[in-house]
């Protein structure tokens, strides 16, 4: 926190700002919380190609991943593609607590935004790259429930898509084996997901305004949301895992959350993804990866399994959070202010008790659970 802190100590000037609320209220933002909440910008952030992508950034790829996207074509029975579970007024999400396509999965349809800025993929981290996580449903019999042969047999039968093909990769797909062709599919969806960027929101005025000293842009940002922004980077702590521009740090936490989808039958998290992750052929230590340097395989390479992964989910990024609900990993929260009062009361006793403890509960005033949900809707 204090290299976040320092960091940003620039900008500010050694002022203390003074923020005029409803009814004459005065909101002061310190030093400190005007550093972090600056730290959380400027937005949108400037990303370059996926190196381990050749077909990041492609055009001809992009239109081609989006159509793949919308294909009921790769999905066995024709009956479903990516889009139905990832629906553009959603989120890019479905709205339902555990996502349905064959049949019921275990968790909640994570949002599509912003991926370029990912570390790891999925609520349990099993992918360190975009294409690989793309591969994932495709493959999952409870959800598209197609084989790398079945694939590329579906392709070849429809003009369209082996057309499409043909003129991003730059050969026909009979002269690709069917693994290939599936990676190849899936790095064309990588390329049209990493378009998909949230816009500029509310709060990214009010902090542009603030490193602006913008007296009328600052007015204009609404006083509960002011006062759930100096909880969310002051008592409630939360900034110290939903931090930086995309309000997350990527990584995984135990948060007290039950991880038992079905009577007897466990969910891993973090564990499991790790396991996954080390056994697949589409990590970026692996053969598709077209970085032959495998300059960002590095976290890959040293990622290690320990029993403290159990139970920890990836910390979800915060932007377009009124669009995504449902929420958590199993979407079990139905709302936003369902998460505020789960993190208000949170069970210490199901939290791991090893290493640093960040959560304990914040035992927040219903007024301050409602300021609290109204900066949420900001972002």
């Amino acid at each position: 926190m204090t290299l976040r802190r320092t960091a940003c100590a620039a900008l500010l000037a050694g002022a203390t700002l003074l923020v005029t609320g409803a009814a004459h209220s005065t909101e002061i933002f310190d030093e400190d919380e005007v550093a972090l909440i600056l730290s959380h910008g400027p937005w949108p952030v400037k990303t370059d190609p996926d190196p381990s992508n050749r077909m990041s950034g492609k055009p001809a790829a992009i239109a081609y991943g989006k159509i793949l996207f919308e294909s009921n074509d790769l999905s066995i029975d024709r009956q479903r593609s990516c889009a139905t579970c990832h629906q553009e007024a959603l989120g890019f999400g479905d709205g339902i607590a555990r996502g349905f396509g064959i049949a019921r999965v275990d968790r909640n349809t994570p949002p599509l935004f912003n991926m370029r800025l990912n570390r790891w993929f999925g609520w349990d981290g099993k992918s360190d790259n975009l294409w690989a996580q793309s591969i994932a449903p495709i493959l999952d019999a409870r959800e598209l429930g197609m084989t790398p042969e079945i694939l590329k047999a579906r392709l070849v039968e429809t003009p369209n898509l082996a057309d499409g093909y043909r003129d991003v990769f730059g050969a026909p797909l009979a002269t690709h084996d069917a693994e290939t062709a599936m990676v190849n599919v899936a790095k064309a969806l990588a390329a049209f997901q990493e378009t998909i960027v949230s816009g500029k929101s509310s709060f990214d005025r009010f902090r542009d305004a603030l490193a602006a000293e913008d007296k009328a842009g600052i007015d204009a940002y609404p006083d509960p949301a002011k006062r759930g922004l100096k909880l969310f980077v002051g008592k409630g702590r939360c900034d110290l895992c939903h931090f930086g521009a995309n309000f997350t740090n990527g990584e995984f936490h135990d948060i007290g959350m039950p991880h038992f989808p079905a009577p007897g039958r466990v969910d891993k998290g973090r564990y499991g993804g790790i396991q996954h992750l080390r056994k697949s052929r589409f990590n970026l230590l692996g053969p598709f990866n077209d970085d032959g340097l495998r300059a960002t395989a590095g976290f890959t390479r040293h990622v290690r399994l320990t029993p403290k992964n159990w139970g920890e989910f990836r910390v979800p990024s915060l932007r377009n959070a009124a669009l995504t609900a449902p929420y958590m990993h199993d979407g079990s929260k139905d709302t936003l202010a369902d998460v505020v009062n789960h993190y208000s009361e949170i069970p210490e006793e199901r939290l791991h008790q090893d290493g640093e403890k960040l959560l304990r509960p914040l035992h927040l005033s219903d007024a301050e659970k409602a300021d609290l949900v109204a900066f949420l809707r900001t972002l």
